[in-house]
């Protein structure tokens, strides 16, 4: 049963399952020519809200330690998740400019207008990696499942050659599963790493 906050914006209806702190781990399973990195890594990821409407997100992963290499930090990167809504005259921005007009008070109704023939909702996802990618994700959430996909990856001059990736979420007898799959390398896309999470907060 997916419990909603009281003080949630209508917006963040349709992604108020994935609110909260999860803790698990995973699979990395990636081969580019002779190369095969592969481990059982630690995963932490959390979902909160500040009252705008948009999730706040931020995830670290860590590969296990073995008897050959110690602990290592995979990933650590943060975001934003919203549903996909044009900008008007009452939309914020960009950078620290008011809106010109007042926003009115979304409704459950205003946000049903926003559903998908297919009965879902347009989202998109915006996420910065501390390894100087930075990526934009569109997709759909319908019910407890998330699918995006990259539609526009940029990354600094220093940062390993990243093209694309596409992302699945669903909620399963209470586990947040998710699997990533990437090209990178020099390598066509494909699988790369899957994790289960558990709720913790």
């Amino acid at each position: 049963m997916i419990e909603i906050p009281t003080d949630l914006p209508a917006d963040l209806v349709p992604l108020s399952w994935l609110i909260g702190v999860w803790e698990g781990t995973g699979v990395v399973d990636y081969r580019v020519g002779d190369a095969h990195f592969e481990g059982e890594f630690t995963h932490r990821v959390s979902f909160s809200h500040d009252g705008g409407p948009y999730l706040n997100y931020a995830a670290t992963a860590w590969l296990a330690a073995d008897g050959e290499r110690p602990a290592q930090q995979l990933v650590a990167e943060t975001g934003f998740w919203r549903l996909s809504r044009p900008a008007t005259a009452a939309t914020p921005g960009p950078g620290l400019l008011p809106a010109l007009e007042t926003a009115p008070i979304r409704t459950a109704d205003d946000v049903e207008q926003l559903r998908t023939d297919g009965g879902g909702f347009e989202i998109e996802v915006n996420l910065v990696h501390a390894d100087g990618v930075s990526e934009l994700y569109l997709g759909e959430v319908k019910g407890p499942r998330i699918d995006i996909a990259t539609d526009a990856v940029v990354r600094t001059a220093a940062a390993k050659p990243y093209a694309a990736a596409t992302r699945m979420y669903g909620l399963v007898d209470g586990h947040l599963l998710w699997a990533w799959d990437i090209a990178a390398l020099g390598r066509e896309m494909g699988s790369h790493a899957s994790a289960r999470l558990a709720r913790v907060d």
